[in-house]
């Protein structure tokens, strides 16, 4: 599945967790990996430019952070991003520079790139979104399966097991996601792609496309 490999999804260069994806191929090979990359960066990180708020939880000084917000550890928050009012951020989370999340927003065991918006109402979970990405409102992961067995990935006829009970989403760079769609387990949207609202969306959904449902998959024109 050449599309879904790291190096065809994702910037290296627009995150802090660029280290966390070496040494793998599929991004979701690193979803069990984050919390203990979070508190080896953490340790490491300038601090003339991040505060350490409490065990594992590192804010940059010129985040935005609302009183109102939950934050747990092990978490890092870039430059610049926005916690906005009742924002929720359960732990295992790394939220790129200049990255939004929003009213009553839930993350966990996430990797948010820069510049990311996740603004309203929105969960993601065991997840990675990338560079300029952006959820809709009300739009979700669903990171867990009904019959609770093990996720993989399915694109046509080709099924890469993940090996994983939890594996929300993984979306390309320029991703743009409608309100109040669902993303089921082991969903992979690649770069520059947009989902239409209320689309429940599972598999592997190819670049540069506008998603509609699983038959209605039409190639951006350029």
């Amino acid at each position: 599945m050449e599309q879904c490999l790291i190096k065809n999804l994702y910037d290296l260069n627009e995150t802090i967790a660029a280290g966390l994806f070496e040494g793998a191929d599929y991004p979701w090979e690193v979803l069990g990996k984050i919390s203990d990359f979070i508190i080896e960066l953490g340790n490491r990180l300038d601090s003339s430019r991040f505060e350490k708020r409490g065990e594992h939880i590192w804010v940059a000084k010129s985040a935005q952070v609302a009183p109102t917000a939950c934050l747990n550890g092990p978490l890092i928050i870039d430059e610049e991003a926005q916690i906005r009012h009742c924002a929720f951020i359960r732990g295992s989370a790394i939220v790129g520079r200049g990255a939004v999340v929003g009213n009553s927003t839930e993350l966990k065991n996430v990797v948010i790139f820069n510049g990311v918006q996740v603004p309203h109402y929105n969960y993601v979970g065991d997840s990675i979104l990338g560079f300029r990405s952006h959820m809709g409102a009300g739009s979700i992961t669903s990171n867990v399966k009904s019959d609770k067995t093990l996720v993989a990935v399915k694109n046509g006829s080709e099924v890469l097991e993940t090996g994983r009970k939890k594996f929300g989403a993984m979306l390309g760079d320029y991703v743009e996601v409608g309100c109040n769609s669902v993303l089921n387990p082991g969903t992979v949207v690649g770069r520059h792609t947009n989902i239409y609202p209320l689309s429940m969306v599972r598999g592997v959904v190819p670049p540069d496309a506008i998603y509609k449902n699983k038959n209605e998959i039409a190639a951006k024109i350029k």
